[in-house]
């Protein structure tokens, strides 16, 4: 039985918001902490797949943009907790506990981080590209471990969540609601970039980029600007991530976070709207059922991975409709 893409978003999204509720009339919070793990993972590899799934750019360096979100929540919440000065050197500010600036704080330094990352990696491409991206991304991993004011390798902790007006952001079902309105507006943002102008000359730059280039586009400008795009959303899920855990780590630049949102997508389906979401999901899940049973879960998740990419080259969501996603 062959399902339509549209009914299996629908179901996705109805899910989404089914199961917490659930949770909050079960009283079972930590079900609720783990549907939001689940969703600000998805919610950075929406991101990632802006660059993947569009434009065919396989980024093993993601983790980089994740880890500077975490690290400007972790910085700004830190000093508004300790009522200290952070010196900028042009100004100097004593933090702040407010969710939307962090969030704005997050994504201008993670885009910004992704403007001259792009500049140099993209001007390379394939198995070269993937390597220059991995270094960028060790370079951030090794930089935050020597970085003795915030923690270095054992990280920073954050004693309160930060605020967010009208909300007591500290209540799971609260926490989860704010994620998953990003979530959404972030997902509605794909869809829509991927049936704009922009979107199919990424798409067309992926296929040839030649062609596009004989047609006045400018691919390496289209490329950058997707990068940036996806650096800005993962930064988000970075510093979302960190409020969620209270806690930032130098792991949040791991090159194998890298390789799990890649893992991520590749499961629901490259290129597709909620193929991230479902591979999050379906991590998650794996990842808090199977460890109970054995540390080594992650051979189950192997198994599943190579069904996936042997037999299933759309993912899950291509099984489940018949048809292939985007070739890398």
């Amino acid at each position: 039985m062959r399902l339509d893409e549209r009914y299996i978003n629908g179901l996705m999204i109805a899910g989404l918001l089914a199961l917490p509720l659930w949770a909050l009339v079960a009283d079972q919070p930590f079900t609720i902490t783990l549907m939001t793990r689940a969703v600000i993972l998805a919610l950075a590899a929406v991101g990632l797949n802006i660059v993947l799934g569009i434009g065919g750019m396989v980024s093993f360096g993601h983790a980089a943009f994740f880890g500077i979100g975490g690290y400007a929540m972790g910085i700004l919440a830190y000093h508004a907790q300790t009522y200290t000065a952070l010196d900028l050197g042009a100004f100097t500010t004593e933090g702040t506990k407010f969710m939307p600036v962090i969030w704005l704080v997050a994504m201008i330094t993670s885009g910004l981080a992704a403007s001259f990352i792009g500049l140099l990696s993209l001007r390379t491409s394939g198995v070269y590209f993937i390597m220059i991206t991995l270094a960028f991304g060790q370079m951030f991993f090794y930089f935050a471990i020597s970085w003795a004011q915030y923690g270095g390798e054992d990280g920073l902790s954050i004693y309160v969540r930060n605020d967010f007006p009208g909300l007591n952001t500290l209540m799971p079902i609260q926490f989860y609601g704010i994620c998953f309105a990003l979530l959404c507006l972030v997902l509605a943002l794909f869809a829509r970039l991927q049936a704009s102008p922009f979107g199919l000359a990424l798409n067309a730059t992926r296929q040839a980029a030649v062609r596009v280039e004989t047609v006045g586009l400018n691919p390496m400008r289209l490329k950058l600007l997707a990068f940036v795009l996806s650096g800005a959303i993962t930064g988000l899920a970075g510093a979302l991530f960190a409020d969620l855990n209270r806690f930032v780590s130098p792991t949040m630049f791991s090159w194998q976070l890298s390789g799990e949102l890649i893992v991520l997508i590749v499961i629901g389906g490259v290129g597709r709207l909620m193929g991230p979401v479902i591979g999050a999901c379906v991590y998650v899940a794996l990842e808090h059922f199977l460890g109970e049973i054995t540390d080594f879960w992650h051979v189950y998740l192997g198994v599943i991975l190579l069904c996936i990419v042997l037999f299933g080259r759309g993912g899950l969501i291509g099984l489940l409709t018949g048809k292939e996603g985007a070739h890398v």
